[in-house]
């Protein structure tokens, strides 16, 4: 639910439940915690005697929001904050408010280099704490590393060919998924290293997967054109969804668990719904194959990155396209939101990066500096910051707003595949094609 507030600025209910009650049942809050990045406050409340958690989604927050107004449209929207909870949730928005201030400013240095793998490394993901990280290599094994030390903490083995696709269940953090060449997703202990379950029923390679956020289904994306659904409890399929006609390379669920999106080189993009894996609508418009596709945060809009050196932008509610984002002279690579969905981000082929409002759908600002095409790129958590990684050797730091290139990340011998922030932005990750890993902060 969105409820329009003064100010313009949105709340976004949504409710995540970790139990089943009917609605007319009375429900008691707990608990009101914290959430900085996108800005929100976590509801945990009790209902049949089951705890939930809702979120209060302040999307459009900034330090100059009326508070006192902002926590009266809270209350209105929801009924669990009651008068008595008024300071304290006003504290709260404070705090956010406090927080959006602090612009991240930070200077990375060069930490450690990993002699990580004995081949190259295809990616790199954190935690969510950013206190441990995972590697998967062209060597057949994924690696646990932690962040802080340096040190390898286990090797995940079992896989016949390449780990490409990695991912940690965040925002828990417990579980590690490994997606393979040899066809199968091994699903793993994040504290002890032990595989719990070998998922096999693809055909083919294994390139993407992601955990759902309730961390209750990992979905896989496969060169044998569908992806998968499996129960992390119970280690067995809940749904194949078919339909494309050609490799499926990209995969995410939505912020409520309830979608999940698929990008192919049949050059569309397939939306389902992760609860029954019907499809509900067919994103059609790209006119060469799909290098990414995600939804932003409130769900509302999907970008989806194509080889035909455009972005597109569609609306979730009816898989119209809204608007074609172009300017690139070579292939999408990656593209992304900002936490909050403001902003977007492009890679290209052709070695520069784009900033774009995703309001406005206007280009803010091009990177440019790189000597080779970049591959990935990502916002820090803050928004103002993007990471580029690319073939040229070095990661980049630029300001999203100005596209000046704030830092250049030099050292590894090869191109780097894959670069990530942590959650709190002031950690990056860089792996490459030299076998190395790289932390600096």
């Amino acid at each position: 639910m969105r409820v329009p507030t003064r100010g313009c600025l949105a709340v976004s209910m949504a409710t995540k439940p970790i139990g089943v009650g009917c609605e007319s049942e009375k429900m008691k809050l707990k608990s009101l915690l914290l959430r900085y990045y996108p800005p929100g406050i976590m509801l945990e409340y009790e209902k049949s005697g089951e705890l939930k958690t809702k979120s209060i989604d302040l999307l459009e927050l900034s330090p100059s929001t009326d508070v006192g107004a902002l926590v009266e449209e809270i209350q209105k929207a929801e009924p669990l904050i009651t008068a008595s909870r008024t300071e304290q949730v006003k504290l709260l928005v404070e705090r956010l408010q406090e927080k959006l201030g602090q612009h991240s400013n930070h200077t990375f240095y060069l930490f450690k280099v990993l002699r990580a793998h004995i081949l190259p490394l295809t990616n790199v993901a954190l935690n969510k704490s950013g206190s441990c990280f995972i590697t998967g290599s062209y060597d057949r094994t994924c690696k646990l590393w932690d962040t802080t030390s340096g040190e390898e903490l286990y090797t995940l083995e079992g896989h016949k060919n390449v780990v490409y696709a990695i991912a940690f269940n965040n925002p828990y953090g417990d579980k590690i998924a490994t997606g393979s060449f040899d066809k199968t997703c091994k699903l793993w202990s994040a504290e002890t290293g032990k595989c719990y379950y070998t998922f096999r029923g693809h055909t083919a390679e294994i390139v993407c997967l992601s955990f759902n956020p309730q961390s209750t289904v990992v979905a896989t994306g496969s060169m044998d054109t569908t992806a998968k659904l499996w129960d992390i409890q119970n280690g067995e399929e809940v749904f194949t969804l078919t339909g494309h006609l050609a490799e499926i390379i990209s995969l995410s669920f939505d912020t409520s668990g309830n979608r999940i999106i698929t990008g192919s080189f049949d050059h569309t993009v397939a939306v389902w719904d992760a609860g029954t894996g019907r499809k509900v609508y067919t994103l059609i418009g790209h006119r060469a194959e799909i290098s990414s596709a995600l939804f932003n945060w409130d769900c509302s809009l999907i970008l989806t990155g194509s080889m035909d050196k455009t972005c597109m932008l569609w609306d979730a509610t009816n898989g119209k396209c809204v608007a074609t984002l172009m300017g690139h002279d070579d292939e999408i690579l990656d593209s992304c939101f900002d936490y909050t969905g403001k902003l977007i981000a492009t890679a290209s082929a052709d070695g520069t990066a784009r900033v774009y409002c995703a309001s406005t759908r206007k280009c803010i600002t091009k990177l440019e500096g790189h000597e080779g095409e970049i591959s990935k790129i990502s916002f820090n958590p803050q928004g103002n910051r993007l990471l580029t990684g690319s073939s040229d050797k070095t990661a980049r730091i630029w300001d999203a707003q100005t596209g000046q290139c704030l830092q250049v990340l030099e050292g590894h011998t090869d191109e780097i595949f894959s670069c990530a922030f942590n959650y709190k932005g002031n950690i990056v990750i860089t792996g490459s094609k030299d076998n190395t890993c790289r932390i600096w902060c």
